[in-house]
Order: structure tokens, then sequence, then C-alpha cells
């Protein structure tokens, strides 16, 4: 069930994206959490906190305090994000967070050793999938979580590839 939420999301991160939308939420899983705050840690998002219905204030987010997560109160909670983009001539500037395609799909798992992955992370192409290009990450899952790949090969590991995030 964690991959469909994955896929899921990466098609509503895109679609947000596009539409220059400056806070968005996807439902809250670990799998999505994990996932977003690899993204954070890539510099693809500005935030990742938890709330519920009701969208945090952004000017204050730094210091916004959720509420506790209890049975009654875990289906509606939500994870909120804030999207950034690149100051531009006009109005609003490019999204940093352009494409997201997701690589694995529910019944299709691709999964890369660390030689596939250290091919990938220097921009070779390892069939099936093509090499990185300047401004793209791929999100990996590890046995030691949700790893941007430049980490996953810093600590040398392999896994899942969960999505294929450009600028």
């Amino acid at each position: 069930m964690g991959v469909s939420n994955v896929v899921n999301m990466c098609s509503h991160l895109q679609n947000a994206s596009r539409a220059r939308l400056g806070l968005t939420s996807v439902p809250h899983t670990k799998y999505n959490l994990h996932v977003l705050l690899a993204l954070h840690r890539a510099g693809f998002v500005s935030f990742v906190t938890r709330g519920g219905a009701h969208p945090p204030d952004p000017a204050t987010v730094a210091t916004f305090v959720p509420e506790p997560l209890t049975t009654a109160n875990v289906a509606r909670q939500r994870l909120w994000l804030g999207l950034k983009y690149n100051p531009g001539s006009g109005g609003g500037g490019e999204p940093v967070l352009r494409t997201v395609s997701p690589i694995t799909t529910p019944k299709r798992p691709s999964t890369a050793s660390l030689g596939m992955l250290q091919k990938l992370a220097r921009g070779f192409d390892a069939h099936p999938h093509r090499g990185l290009n300047i401004g793209e990450a791929i999100i990996v899952s590890t046995d030691r979580g949700c790893l941007e790949i430049r980490e996953a090969v810093e600590r040398k590991v392999g896994g899942l590839l969960l999505c294929r995030v450009g600028s």
C-alpha cells in the first residue's frame, strides 16, 4: 500500500508545482513522510510539517506545534509542505520541483544494487534507467530509510528506486 501512496504523491506534487501553489498537503503516511523529508534534505521543498485539515500559517511554520496524534484524529492528519520557486523576472519564478515521476509502481518494483546506484549518480545509464542530469535526484528506499541517491551511494546501500525528481 505504501508504494501506491508515493505514486499518488508524485503526481500531486507535480500538479501543485505546475499550478504554482506555495503550500500543499498530502496524506500522512510513514512512506510519504520519509520521502518528503528526503526531498527537504535535497532542497526541493522548503518545509514539511504535520497538521490537520487546515493549513498552518506559513509565516509561523517554524514555531507551529501540531496537535498530538491520537487514534481519534490519525485518519484526518495531513503532511503540509512548502514548495520552492526560483526568483524570476516576472511575478512568479520557475518551480524548483519541476518534474516528479515515479520509478517504482505497485505492479513493478524497481530495485538497484550499489553498483547500479553509483552509475546512475555519476550520470551514466544503467539499463533500464537513465543517468542523473544536473538538478535531478532519485529517492531510494533503503533499510536505512528513504535517501537521495547520493546519500545512498555515500552510505554504500542499494534499495528500491521510488521516484525521480528534477528542477
